[in-house]
């Protein structure tokens, strides 16, 4: 009797806690993730409205004739339009493509556009993926989206060297939105590890602009290459906050709210601690890059504010429940949104009278803070445990990628370190639980 009288207090105490989850995560925001980044400023955040119009020059056959140019047009010079390829080119390896040398930025461009739904090789790229599958430069890597990196990277690598050469002040910007952008993050490293292919250009002059990115990288790779790749994400976008399976996405898209909230409750119940220590589990990539446009129980759009950091944990853990989460992601919205966000930083720039002098001090600031922010991020990296996490700055990667500066004691570091990854890949798998195993049978 006294047990039948205690179900009811039971019952309500689980519905009680059901409403507080769920009152919880319907007010959450993406502006929450982002609300201690600082902000970004006009100088960094200059090439990302550029870079998106150069994105969506992919969707058009002809670019003396365009059709789905955005407002303002794209800014571009067909005459300058080095390569273009589309899917029939690409034989499904990639999502199409083309190379644009910008001689007004002094910029030369790879750039990937995204996924197209028509499209079924675009899904087998990006489905080509299991937990765990694919090690990569001592992290872990999205399978499908590195072969597609790997292979336009082969393939193009000539034209680009040969572009380099002749603009030799030149920077070499790799850009992508959604699948794309997943595969340029992931041929920025794969280039930094080739660069003797593009004439040993240096480190500092190669960059990445990851728009809308899928997860592909571990977080120890996400972090030690946040000083050259670049993530941009519009408010609630779902994809950089997709932790599950992809194919699991796309199969669900008929009641994608219903896997939204799946989602949420999937990482509600799922320790920090015990997603930080899993060394298989992917991220969105490098430096990211925040566009916050909607304020909580506001309605409308708002000036759009951009917030940047280099973020160790908090690194869009948790879905948001938004109507805009898809809407988010489209590559139109974010170069719209961008490019507000950028005249606003510009009339406030206007606003304050910056001479030049100073305006180039301040330059030369945001290139200090940012390489202190990312130095603070690798430690802290180390601080919470993350596998394979390196508290080295500078003389590490300039050893792992094959340069000098470091000198002779980092570079023999590095190959001793090469060695030991050779010999641990070589003797102990990574079970499903993430822990090292030995293999049944070692060669």
């Amino acid at each position: 009797m006294s047990i039948a009288c205690c179900i009811p207090v039971v019952e309500c105490v689980y519905c009680l806690a059901c409403v507080r989850w769920a009152w919880r995560r319907c007010i959450y925001t993406a502006g929450y993730e982002s609300e201690n980044w600082g902000l970004a400023t006009s100088e960094e955040f200059d090439p990302v409205p550029r870079l998106c119009r150069i994105i969506l020059a992919n969707y058009e056959d002809d670019l003396h004739n365009p059709i789905w140019e955005p407002p303002g047009g794209y800014g571009l010079d067909p005459d300058w339009m080095m390569v273009k390829k589309n899917h029939e080119h690409t034989g499904g390896r990639s999502s199409p493509y083309l190379i644009y040398i910008d001689h007004k930025n002094a910029d030369v461009v790879l750039a990937i556009r995204g996924l197209n739904l028509a499209i079924e090789s675009d899904y087998a790229v990006l489905l080509d993926n299991k937990l765990g599958q694919t090690k990569f430069c001592g992290g872990y890597v999205h399978n499908g989206l590195l072969k597609a990196a790997q292979w336009v990277f082969d393939t193009e690598c000539g034209v680009l060297r040969e572009l380099i050469e002749k603009n030799p002040n030149y920077r070499l910007t790799f850009a992508g939105h959604s699948l794309g952008a997943g595969i340029v993050a992931l041929m920025t490293i794969y280039a930094l590890q080739n660069r003797g292919r593009l004439g040993n250009i240096e480190r500092k002059r190669i960059r990445c602009f990851a728009v809308a990115p899928p997860r592909c990288m571990s977080l120890n790779l996400a972090v030690r290459y946040a000083d050259v790749i670049n993530s941009v994400v519009l408010q609630d976008d779902f994809l950089p906050r997709t932790t599950m399976a992809l194919e699991d996405v796309f199969k669900s898209l008929i009641c994608f709210p219903c896997l939204l909230c799946i989602m949420c409750l999937k990482d509600t119940c799922t320790l920090e601690e015990k997603v930080l220590k899993d060394p298989r589990r992917l991220y969105a990539p490098g430096r990211l890059y925040h566009i916050v446009e909607r304020r909580p129980l506001r309605i409308g759009r708002f000036p759009p504010i951009v917030r940047t950091a280099v973020p160790v944990d908090g690194r869009f853990e948790h879905m948001v429940l938004s109507c805009n989460a898809t809407a988010d992601h489209a590559i139109i919205w974010i170069e719209r949104e961008s490019q507000r966000a950028f005249d606003l930083m510009l009339a406030n720039d206007r606003m304050m009278e910056i001479p030049g002098e100073q305006r180039m001090e301040r330059k030369e600031s945001l290139a200090r803070e940012h390489s202190e922010e990312y130095e603070a991020a690798l430690q802290r990296a180390v601080a919470l445990d993350i596998p394979h996490a390196q508290a080295s700055y500078g003389t590490f990667l300039d050893a792992e990628e094959g340069e000098t500066s470091g000198g002779s004691s980092s570079g023999s570091f590095g190959k001793m370190r090469e060695r030991l990854d050779s010999f641990v890949d070589r003797m102990f798998d990574v079970d499903e639980f993430g822990h090292m195993v030995f293999k049944k049978s070692v060669p």
